[in-house]
């Protein structure tokens, strides 16, 4: 199997023009439907997804990063892992349409049976999604991967509009989950042709369940941390008030996602081929780690001083109540780019016990957080304001495992090359909070905010010597 070698930065730029391209579009789709669909309407879908994520998770087992990791798996041991993949799919699709019942009794709405009954159709597709996109990303195919991830967004999205436009608020956003796994499947099944096996050989399974499995612990962990706070708010906060904080979490995400997404889902797969060149790995890493930190503080800057204008100009001014909400939590967005990156380092290493141990602490650390943020006032601000604070904590947690136990470097040195940046920051923010250039009219109030920030940013990282790594990284 022949497969084209590609530098990090080669891969990142193939999978930026398919993401930004969907970013772009997902854009103009957000303002879209925040304004054909309600706060209630989110937060409706936001409780049951919490659900299918969970079930997800028993989908995956770690097998597609166990595909990219194992160079020495054979086209019959791929087929046959994808066999497993296709009779578990069939199993928790029909435990999800069960347990859907059980939902609807928790949070006393009827409404999520036949939600949770159409979504688990997204989840059978979405889990014979998992080992060809393993393939794809094993062998490097980010082109193939970019053009479907753009193509099938745009269908999906199409037909999410047009349901939202004739009132079918909460099944629009579920139409968007079950026809993008769908066609997601099709586009993979085409492209990478695994077979189903009849006389299944538990052989291959075998062979990658001593990496897989603390990969599988590690997301499963990862999920309580990531989507506590979702569940347990719509149990005590209401569907309204959950609605206004997973609007906000998921604007959020969009720098976090969309920036350090370019490169993460590319450096398990480049970064696995130097598994036993240990020092040379940690050098590339710690180029990424230093641009995405880079990139990261001018982000969090922008989200943070220029949360309102930004809340305005996406979803109206029906989403007041995500202002502060957003902008809590984009005091951890920066930490939260390179923390991204942290598993992809781990697993490239081979070291995915050391993983899960990292995201044992790490979860212990969020739900406290979400726990105090949930009960201690009833209010999505003290939660967002939790959360962010557990996203940080979980950084330093995070990489002192990385870089002391899987690298075997010093902790503090790796601190000490960030310090530019967290100086940086601290600029940038003494700088808005003396000016804080606030206009009547959000678009002009963005603009004008954004050129100040991003001003302050370049003269801080060419005063602070960082410039000629920044500039080099991103336009050499």
């Amino acid at each position: 199997m022949d497969e084209k070698v590609y530098s990090i930065k080669q891969a990142a730029i193939i999978n930026a023009i398919g993401k930004y391209s969907k970013v772009l579009l997902g854009i103009v789709v957000e303002i879209v439907l925040a304004r054909l669909l309600t706060p209630h309407d989110y937060g409706v879908v936001a409780v049951v997804t919490v659900f299918t994520t969970f079930f997800a998770l028993f989908s995956d087992m770690g097998l597609g990063t166990a595909i990219i990791q194992r160079k020495d798996l054979t086209k019959d041991d791929i087929d046959n892992i994808f066999t497993f993949t296709v009779c578990s799919a069939l199993i928790l699709a029909t435990l999800f349409f069960v347990f859907s019942y059980f939902i609807a009794i928790f949070y006393k709405n009827s409404v999520y049976v036949n939600i949770g009954h159409l979504l688990s159709l997204a989840l059978f597709f979405n889990t014979l999604n998992m080992v060809p996109n393993g393939i794809l990303n094993r062998e490097k195919k980010f082109i193939t991967i970019a053009i479907r991830t753009l193509v099938v967004y745009i269908v999906s999205v199409i037909v999410t509009i047009i349901m939202a436009f004739f009132g079918a608020r909460y099944y629009a956003l579920v139409a968007q989950s079950i026809f993008s796994s769908l066609f997601t499947f099709i586009w993979n099944f085409k492209s990478t042709k695994p077979k189903f096996r009849v006389k299944y050989n538990n052989a291959a399974l075998k062979k990658v369940t001593g990496y897989s499995s603390f990969q599988f612990a590690f997301n499963l962990l990862n999920y309580f941390s990531r989507n506590l706070d979702n569940l347990l708010a719509g149990r005590f906060i209401g569907s309204t008030q959950l609605g206004f904080y997973n609007k906000s979490y998921t604007l959020m995400q969009f720098p976090v996602g969309n920036l350090s997404g370019v490169v993460t889902p590319v450096l398990h797969p480049i970064l696995s081929d130097f598994q036993n060149q240990k020092e040379i790995l940690y050098r590339k890493y710690m180029k990424v780690v230093k641009l995405l930190a880079a990139i990261g503080i001018w982000a969090e800057a922008i989200c943070i001083f220029a949360g309102s204008e930004i809340i305005h100009i996406m979803y109206g001014s029906k989403w007041d109540q995500s202002v502060t909400c957003f902008q809590l939590l984009a005091i951890s967005s920066a930490v939260q780019m390179i923390n991204s990156t942290s598993g992809a380092a781990f697993q490239a290493l081979g070291n995915t016990k050391l993983l899960f141990m990292q995201g044992v602490v790490n979860t212990t650390v969020t739900v406290l957080a979400i726990l105090i943020g949930i009960f201690s006032g009833k209010s999505i601000y003290s939660l967002a304001f939790l959360v962010s604070l557990s996203f940080v904590v979980n950084f330093f947690v995070s990489f002192f495992f990385l870089v002391r136990f899987a690298f075997k470097k010093s902790f503090s040195k790796f601190i000490w090359e960030l310090a530019p940046y967290i100086a940086i920051a601290i600029i940038i923010g003494i700088a808005a909070v003396i000016y804080p250039l606030n206009f009547a009219n959000a678009f002009l109030s963005l603009a004008i905010k954004g050129i100040y920030i991003t001003g302050i940013y370049i003269i801080a990282l060419i005063v602070s010597g960082q410039g000629k790594l920044v500039f080099s990284a991103l336009f050499k």
